[in-house]
């Protein structure tokens, strides 16, 4: 199939452009600046375009004539004008008019796990007012995901705790009782795929999340044996977790942020497993996968194991 990807060349696209790749589908991504996304030029069958998303008709020219649109757009942190009211909500309400009004059957939205309009912080408020948009879309095919935290090689969950563990002797860990159920991007890719040709899933959110539930603390003591790091991790409980997440948002690339530890102030793990039956996922524990790309964090191996995904 012909499928336009908005919002592909982060680490959840990546991935799931290169199994489409991998399964004979003809992919377009739709980004700002392509020209920082040389990997994926790399990949078979991929095209890169910049427009204006909010350009007069610009957005309907892109995606008429292709069998599904997917849209990834996202932020963790707002910049500038990319608030999480114009990346999340803004965006995804223009990509579900321009996809309704050429008559492309179905769309793929990418949400997050406890997204909700009355949320505790503005990053799942807005995922929430954007989901709730999308599926409300009159005339459209919409599946919408919501994952837990999300894993694989490249991401910025077990590496960012890696790379923090080699250089702080004393990891002081903000909101460490929090629960996770990492998902690993694979299975988030194969969730988006098999969606695409099964009509029970029209209208849908599906939760996704891998098949175990840890505290932030055992995540991050994960990592730490992992990587064999000597640091020593001081759990801190939410009196103390709320200033050094202020001090952490000042500090260059943002660990956290007061709105992440907003958002955590509820635990990302999954309701149900409906996700699982209808959509044929078999999902990868972290033991699986996270100590192979751990072993050997660096840009080169992780674009040889998605080029070695492509060339299947």
């Amino acid at each position: 199939m012909n499928i336009c990807i908005i919002g592909g060349t982060g680490f959840v696209g990546t991935h799931l452009i290169t199994e489409l790749i991998a399964r004979g589908h003809r992919v377009k991504v739709i980004t700002r600046r392509p020209e920082r996304h040389r990997h994926l030029k790399t990949l078979p069958g991929v095209k890169l375009t910049s427009i204006d998303f909010f350009g007069n008709k610009i957005l309907e020219r892109q995606v008429d004539g292709y069998d599904v649109v997917i849209n990834l757009a996202g932020i963790l942190n707002p910049q500038g004008p990319n608030t999480f009211t114009r990346v999340h909500v803004a965006v995804a309400q223009r990509v579900a008019e321009a996809t309704c009004s050429v008559g492309t059957p179905r769309l793929l939205h990418m949400s997050a796990l406890n997204a909700d309009e009355n949320g505790p912080s503005e990053y799942l408020r807005t995922k929430g007012r954007a989901q709730k948009q999308v599926l409300a879309t009159e005339g459209l095919n919409v599946t919408s995901f919501a994952p837990s935290v999300i894993f694989g090689p490249g991401d910025n969950f077990f590496n960012l705790f890696a790379q923090l563990l080699s250089l702080l002797p004393v990891f002081p860990l903000a909101s460490a009782s929090t629960r996770f159920a990492p998902v690993y991007v694979g299975d988030v890719a194969d969730a988006f795929i098999n969606s695409i040709n099964q009509p029970q899933t029209y209208g849908k959110n599906y939760e996704l999340c891998g098949p175990d539930v840890y505290s932030l603390k055992e995540l991050v003591q994960y990592t730490a044996k992992q990587t064999a790091s000597k640091s020593l991790i001081i759990p801190l409980n939410r009196f103390l977790s709320r200033p050094l997440a202020a001090l952490m948002g000042l500090v260059p690339g943002s660990p956290m942020t007061m709105d992440n530890f907003n958002s955590m102030q509820q635990d990302s793990v999954c309701q149900n497993n409906q996700a699982v039956n209808d959509l044929a996922l078999s999902l990868h524990s972290i033991d699986s996968i996270v100590p192979a790309y751990l072993a050997g964090r660096d840009y080169a191996g992780q674009m040889d194991f998605l080029r070695s995904k492509a060339a299947r």
